[in-house]
């Protein structure tokens, strides 16, 4: 039987739930964070994802969704007075009726899946956690295998980046590493292991091509710039070519996360031509 714990005051245990909200540092040494809303939490449970707590407003009616949910999980069962629970819903216009505590996987690029039809996206030190959440969940939906973030980076696992991705960071792997010379060491890995095609493609507004141009169809590490400044100049060096994106009108350039949604189309695209 799963436990069920009663929490009407700010105990210790409250803040820390509290700090994986704004305290990157206390989820990284906790290897956890928060998640809320339907669709995310049926997802990381739908993909196996470790649920350590789920927290519900005390003394309030349940949905049967949520009834059944607790239920099922076998894993801590918090009842929450309500106004903690709105707390740690982040919006002060609604209490959420469920949080998870979820626990983080490790950061290994073995996580990825690697064949012939790889299409892995690298988002290079982005700052926003909206773009971070934004670009896995179009890679989710353009068939990625992987999303890669790499550099000093906004967090994936920050409640913005979360709720931006929709559920979608639970369906594909998602990993943090500190630099491109150990994405370039693990893609040297995979050429030797039988892959010699992967490529490593670029994008930039100055491009050497438009990218509808320029065959995706193979394996693929697709590569997506900070906001500001691009990639970095070890991604440029590292890129086999370049791509841009043609656009018109006064817009000088695209949102980093809807360029590399672009370009994920065009590889799905190309792709299901290909069959």
């Amino acid at each position: 039987m799963a436990k069920t714990l009663k929490i009407t005051a700010r105990n210790a245990s409250f803040q820390q739930w509290q700090a994986l909200l704004t305290n990157r540092n206390k989820r990284q040494r906790l290897r956890e964070f928060l998640v809320q809303g339907v669709r995310p939490i049926s997802l990381a449970l739908e993909h196996g994802w470790e649920i350590r707590a789920l927290l519900y407003p005390d003394r309030q009616t349940l949905s049967r969704w949520c009834r059944d949910l607790l239920d099922q999980v076998s894993t801590t069962r918090v009842a929450l007075a309500p106004e903690l629970m709105r707390e740690l819903g982040g919006k002060e216009e609604e209490s959420p009726e469920l949080l998870a505590v979820v626990a983080q996987p490790d950061d290994s690029l073995d996580r990825i899946p690697v064949g012939p039809k790889m299409l892995v996206v690298v988002f290079d030190r982005p700052k926003t956690p909206g773009n971070v959440g934004t670009l896995i969940r179009s890679a989710d939906a353009f068939g990625a295998s992987g999303v890669i973030i790499t550099g000093h980076a906004a967090d994936p696992y920050d409640p913005k980046a979360v709720r931006a991705s929709t559920g979608s960071l639970f369906a594909l792997p998602v990993v943090r590493v500190a630099s491109h010379r150990e994405v370039l060491d693990w893609i040297t890995a995979v050429r030797a292991a039988g892959l010699p095609r992967v490529q490593i493609i670029g994008t930039d507004e100055h491009g050497e091509v438009d990218v509808a141009e320029h065959d995706l169809t193979c394996p693929t590490l697709l590569l997506v710039g900070n906001e500001t400044h691009g990639l970095s100049s070890g991604w440029q060096e590292a890129s086999d070519r370049m791509v841009r994106i043609p656009i018109v009108g006064a817009a000088s350039s695209l949102n980093a996360a809807a360029a590399g949604t672009v370009v994920l189309y065009e590889a799905a695209r190309q792709r299901a031509r290909q069959g």
